[in-house]
């Protein structure tokens, strides 16, 4: 076997070639620069072979007279261009890999086509000694007519080309192309591909992506501006509006402190004034969320502030309707007590001021009391791994403390007035018989219980730790 390969070089470069073939499939493709350096040294191989064996692929095979010999080194003259073609697109591919990541494909791929129409030309003229420029002239003829029926296609390919250079988008950016707005999800010859908030894929061609006003929700970092806008009567007093509305922006988590949200006066008349919370959130996913909750907070600080938002038919409160029993009709609890236990719980709520940074009700804490959150956001605190982190916030409308009316417990969160709080009290001796004669109300407050109870488990329960896999190629990874 020895001796049929020192005798026949050319069976060792065909040989080589296969090689290449399977190991380019076999490797993974985590190993791109073994890879990549399995296939220079194989091409190194080749050549030397090719060369030592007297075949100049600048020149034809040298044995006319021999014909199967012929048109094997032929074969193999052809292959080192196509050889040589392809390794020199792998090591431009690597390059570019480097440099401008997985947006420069589009080039790379133009590249790639380049050179090995340049590799199959010089082929034709060096190997196959043809006329190539004849073979150049008709070439050009039918690529003019070509280029006249794919005038689109090409558009939509160059313009690629450009926006691949001018990057003003790349993979995974959160854009919007003409109104069209999505997550960037492929980049081809043809088209951007985007995956729109419902889920669902818009191609939008790359001729029309480069004319067209693109805004890039992810530049120049990664925030995303969220905006609500709210109209209130023009009778409101600003400054009680803006407070409303700075408590509802800090109530809401997931908007960042920096850049700092901020509230603002959009525009005023005659009908009505418009304010807007404005502020950044880190993820995409979650603006819409975040609308919701924004939303839902200004209407709840505006009601407890005496501010209802603007409508054809604004609600007017009647004057005698104290604060305790229109708070009340606003919870989700006590909202279905008749009106004359509404009463009778009123008379007997009592308010209670907090200042920012004071502790309402102590971690493990059995409250005698149940808190109904008039106006402010409470922080809840939770303690993990011995570490204290805040787990939500609270806003009007909200109780605290119901854990020790129902069963004499207590739960594992801290709740402190994260702004100036005002609560009202109900005693534990008053409630306690209320909750046994209204079943509803009792089963309503021990589903709020459980839920507090589940979620407060689900935030402090350990991360299992996933151990590591054990093996030959583990432990090989790890000595490389």
């Amino acid at each position: 076997m020895l001796s049929l390969l020192t005798e026949h070089p050319l069976f060792c470069a065909l040989i080589l070639i296969l090689v290449d073939l399977g190991l380019w499939r076999l490797i993974s493709s985590r190993g791109s620069e073994w890879k990549l350096l399995v296939r220079v040294l194989i091409f190194s191989l080749f050549s030397i072979l090719l060369f030592n064996e007297g075949l100049n692929p600048m020149e034809p095979a040298p044995w006319a007279d021999n014909v199967p010999l012929h048109l094997a080194a032929t074969g193999l003259q052809i292959g080192w261009w196509l050889f040589g073609a392809r390794t020199l697109t792998v090591l431009i591919g690597a390059v570019m890999m480097q440099r401008v990541g997985h947006t420069g494909r589009l080039l790379q791929d133009l590249l790639g086509a380049v050179i090995f129409l340049i590799a199959i030309i010089a082929a034709l003229a060096y190997v196959l000694d043809l006329p190539v420029k004849g073979v150049l002239a008709t070439s050009g003829a039918l690529a003019i007519i070509v280029g006249l029926a794919l005038q689109s296609t090409l558009s939509d390919v160059f313009s690629g080309i450009v926006l691949n250079t001018t990057k003003p988008y790349q993979l995974d950016d959160w854009i919007s192309i003409d109104g069209t707005e999505g997550r960037v999800t492929d980049i081809d010859w043809r088209a951007t591909r985007l995956q729109t908030s419902q889920g669902s894929m818009a191609v939008i061609p790359n001729s029309l992506a480069a004319k067209a006003k693109i805004i890039n929700f992810s530049r120049p970092s990664n925030m995303f501006g969220v905006a609500v806008s709210v109209q209130v009567s023009p009778h409101a007093r600003p400054s009680a509006v803006i407070d409303a509305l700075e408590r509802a922006m800090q109530g809401c988590r997931q908007l960042l402190d920096n850049p700092a949200p901020s509230v603002a006066l959009k525009s005023s008349g005659s009908v009505g004034v418009e304010y807007e919370i404005s502020g950044f959130v880190a993820s995409m996913n979650e603006k819409r969320s975040v609308r919701n909750q924004l939303f839902d907070l200004a209407y709840r600080h505006l009601q407890a502030s005496g501010v209802n938002l603007l409508s054809n038919n604004e609600p007017s409160t009647p004057s005698n309707l104290s604060r305790p029993r229109a708070l009340l009709d606003s919870s989700p609890i006590f909202s279905t007590l008749r009106q004359e236990e509404k009463e009778t719980f009123s008379q007997n709520m009592t308010l209670q001021t907090f200042r920012a940074g004071e502790t309402i009700l102590e971690a493990g804490e059995v409250s005698d009391h149940l808190f109904i959150i008039e106006s402010g956001v409470v922080s809840v605190t939770l303690t993990r791994h011995g570490a204290p982190f805040e787990s939500g916030r609270m806003g009007p409308g909200e109780v605290i403390g119901e854990a020790g009316i129902l069963s004499d417990s207590s739960v594992p969160a801290m709740f402190a007035a994260k702004t100036f709080c005002a609560l009202y009290r109900i005693e534990k001796s008053y409630l306690k018989p209320c909750l046994d004669a209204r079943h509803d109300i009792n089963d309503a407050m021990k589903a709020l219980l459980d839920f507090r109870l589940h979620k407060a488990q689900a935030l402090t329960q350990e991360t299992p730790v996933a151990e590591p896999k054990k093996g030959f190629l583990n432990w090989l990874r790890h000595r490389v």
